[in-house]
């Protein structure tokens, strides 16, 4: 059993995705916080899953700025770019007009100080050089982004355009 595992494992995370002529459309990333995973779909069919780590075991909604929590709901990849700490960054567009009303709702409701701020700059990328054993131990060790190792963020980022949907649900 231990190695019929094992083979599943690395299956699930070998699988070969490439689509020349993709849109902004083609595929849909979902991060499933609870499973620490992120998994490329096209067509209801999922090309490809991948193990990730958050800001923190506390895997409910971002509230503010500063809190490490990963914000949950529907967004879209607005940026690529090299990270010269994280091999590669994929900016999603959080937050949103939902995260707003959210987040003001939070504040009026005393949830969050009035002070707060909302935060931003939340995206896809890898791990410190050599420490993608990061991922393989589930440290949960950024402000509120999605981590992954080194090799399969450069898949996505070399796959996946500008545009592409990312649903973060709990």
């Amino acid at each position: 059993m231990k190695y019929g595992l094992f083979f599943l494992v690395v299956l699930l995370v070998s699988t070969s995705f490439t689509n020349p002529e993709a849109n902004a459309d083609t595929y849909v990333i979902v991060i499933d916080k609870s499973e620490n995973t992120l998994q490329v779909f096209e067509d209801d069919e999922c090309l490809v899953t991948y193990p990730v780590v958050f800001g923190t075991w506390d895997k409910s909604d971002k509230l503010m700025q500063g809190d490490k929590r990963t914000p949950e709901g529907s967004y879209r990849i607005i940026h690529k770019k090299p990270h010269n700490k994280w091999s590669k960054f994929m900016l999603i567009d959080y937050p949103n007009k939902e995260d707003q009303e959210k987040f003001e709702q939070r504040k009026r409701a005393g949830i969050i100080p009035s002070h707060a701020k909302i935060g931003g700059n939340i995206g896809i990328h890898g791990t410190w050089p050599r420490e993608d054993f990061a991922i393989d131990y589930k440290q949960q060790w950024t402000e509120g982004c999605i981590s992954t190792k080194n090799k399969f963020v450069d898949k996505l980022y070399s796959v996946v355009p500008n545009g592409t949907r990312v649903v973060i649900q709990p």
